[in-house]
């Protein structure tokens, strides 16, 4: 297969296959809490204690400290430990149960309360990064935002319609290629892809349904 980067009608063809070939998947976490709740606040905060933690353990860890508490106001009253053994067992939950507390008195004092709706406002937030501060712009938001996680960032390079070396680069090479009608969906698209189908070793090409139009970009072994 040609070596040339896919142009934006072979990426729309691949988007249009994908949603077809997934609408019986689960959808990501975050995108799930954002459709249930319509909360930029708890999209936040189900963004962080997604971090390092698969969505079979994120979605309920958010069902029950929301369950608890669904406000600002209301999960600093929850104390420490408590608001521990909610979150575990996700990734590194002692940490992740300070940040809910400093994040919460941050929009209360800094934000009236509010999240805010901007890039660079939500990285002034002790431990938002790039990659979740656009997620709350696309889930919580409904604004343009492009979320580069590792299966954004892998399969967009594996799929060669862009060229990176981090999920930096992939997110500024996605703002200036990807047309902007694609951004808000095009994260939970290629999670659920890439979580099903699109794995990071040896990936089912055999029955996935762009394998006529991906150039498998670094696959030495798939199914």
């Amino acid at each position: 297969m040609s070596a040339e980067l896919l142009d934006n009608r072979q990426i729309a063809e691949v988007i249009k296959r994908l949603k077809v070939a997934m609408r019986d998947l689960p959808d990501p976490s975050v995108t799930l809490v954002g459709k249930k709740f319509k909360s930029p606040f708890l999209v936040l905060i189900s963004c962080l204690l997604s971090l390092r933690t698969q969505d079979k353990t994120t979605l309920p860890a958010c069902e029950r400290l929301f369950a608890r508490a669904d406000t600002m106001e209301g999960m600093l009253k929850v104390p420490l430990g408590e608001l521990r053994r909610l979150i575990y067992p996700v990734g590194f939950y002692k940490t992740k149960a300070v940040r809910i507390h400093e994040i919460c008195r941050d929009l209360l004092h800094r934000f009236g309360g509010r999240v805010p709706d901007d890039l660079d406002a939500l990285l002034t937030l002790k431990g938002v990064g790039r990659k979740t501060a656009n997620l709350v712009l696309t889930e919580g938001f409904g604004k343009l935002g492009i979320c580069v996680d590792t299966h954004v960032h892998r399969i967009s390079n594996r799929l060669g319609y862009i060229r990176s070396r981090s999920a930096e680069e992939t997110e500024f090479a996605l703002r200036k290629k990807l047309p902007q009608h694609y951004w808000i969906e095009y994260n939970a698209l290629l999670v659920t892809w890439g979580q099903n189908v699109c794995k990071p070793i040896s990936p089912v090409c055999s029955g996935c349904p762009v394998n006529t139009i991906c150039r498998r970009v670094n696959v030495t072994a798939s199914r």
